[in-house]
């Protein structure tokens, strides 16, 4: 008897197995979106096919909350939903049109992520780090450090209020921007304005290459160095340390906006040109290599102290360290030199093919001609 009941479940077991092989069961959760065909509307309900699943109902607030769309919804027309329960008490699926809006827009924005679609938005509002914009109901944030170069404020130190003005010069305006990075569960939604003009500025770029020398009006002065427009759409950066082989602290006692000036290609990278203006000038290093060797004494003009020591610039663009040790402390170095004052220097090294100059502090400025004197006895 045992063995024929196992027979007849290997039987049935067997049949169970090829009728799942010939039409696999497809199982439902909540969560899950749907398509359906719209059948009709009874009261504050409406009614779907959904095919293999059965018939999914609408009511309750879901319907409320979707009312506006299902009153413009006719005999089989194709909707999208999302199951909120498997079965009710009267074996109906049901569904929410409003959720399953939200999470189609979602979709599509991962969507327009993972493949960097062009999105031209109107700008909402700004604030003091960016532009607020809104896509397909989603409220989204564009930082100022994700704006393309023309449309970045070129604020003089860096001034949040004076940024929040020009940022509000964008508002109302459509732009074309990617979606950067989005965090659904947090309702964030990121955008970012550079990724749309790569591919075209890596074409502009493609025409120049490193060593080219252009002339170009100055579009914008900030800390870290200038602007320049090379040609219509097409800017370069000119970092601080580029601007000048003397030591600029401030761009803006340099260069104006609107003014034109010549620089040369030091770097391109991608769609990004960097420049150097002190590159089209003589390279004080060069001219002056000859001038002082290891052992010299020579007065030198001290810049800056810091926890390394005193920067001490023997002219115009040609610099060197006094480390801290020649000095004990840094308050003992504070107490003997200032910026701004010579003083009596010993070449300890001098490298001007690799631009490197150290020190040792021997004295004030009045004691270089008996510093020389000690020099040459010794």
């Amino acid at each position: 008897m045992a063995l024929v009941m196992e027979k007849e479940a290997k039987i049935d077991n067997g049949i169970m197995e090829g009728l799942l092989q010939a039409k696999p069961k497809v199982f439902l959760k909540v969560g899950d979106l749907v398509d359906g065909l719209f059948l009709f509307k009874e009261g504050a309900k409406a009614y779907l096919d959904l095919n293999q699943y059965g018939t999914g109902i609408i009511y309750g607030k879901e319907y409320q909350n979707a009312r506006e769309l299902i009153k413009n919804l006719k005999t089989g027309d194709k909707v999208a939903a999302k199951v909120v329960e498997l079965e009710n008490e009267d074996g109906l699926i049901e569904l929410s049109l409003k959720e399953a809006g939200s999470e189609i827009v979602w979709r599509e924005i991962n969507d327009a992520k993972e493949s960097q679609e062009t999105l031209s938005i109107k700008t909402l509002e700004a604030n003091k780090g960016g532009l607020v914009l809104e896509w397909k109901g989603i409220k989204g944030f564009l930082p100022a450090s994700q704006l393309k170069a023309s449309h970045y404020p070129r604020v003089e130190g860096g001034e949040k209020e004076k940024i929040f003005e020009e940022l509000k010069k964008l508002v109302g305006e459509t732009i074309a921007v990617t979606v950067l990075d989005f965090e659904q569960k947090e309702n964030k939604l990121i955008f970012s304005e550079k990724g749309t003009e790569s591919e075209i500025l890596k074409k502009m770029v493609e025409k120049y290459k490193v060593g080219d020398e252009i002339e170009g009006e100055i579009t914008g002065v900030v800390d870290f160095g200038i602007f320049i427009k090379i040609e219509e759409g097409l800017e370069g950066l000119a970092h601080i340390s580029e601007l000048d082989w003397a030591l600029v602290e401030d761009p803006n006692a340099l260069f104006k906006v609107g003014e034109k000036t010549k620089a040369k290609i030091i770097s391109v990278d991608g769609d990004k040109v960097s420049l150097s203006v002190k590159a089209l000038k003589p390279d004080p290093w060069e001219t002056h290599k000859e001038k002082y060797k290891k052992g010299d004494i020579t007065s030198g003009k001290v810049l800056r102290l810091n926890k390394f020591g005193a920067l001490v610039m023997l002219e115009t663009g040609i610099y060197g360290l006094a480390h801290i040790s020649e000095f004990g402390t840094e308050k003992k170095m504070r107490e003997m030199v200032s910026p701004g004052e010579t003083y009596v220097f010993q070449i300890v090294n001098y490298k001007p093919e690799d631009k490197k100059l150290s020190l040792s502090f021997l004295g004030k400025n009045g004691e270089l001609a008996t510093a020389k004197t000690e020099g040459k006895k010794e």
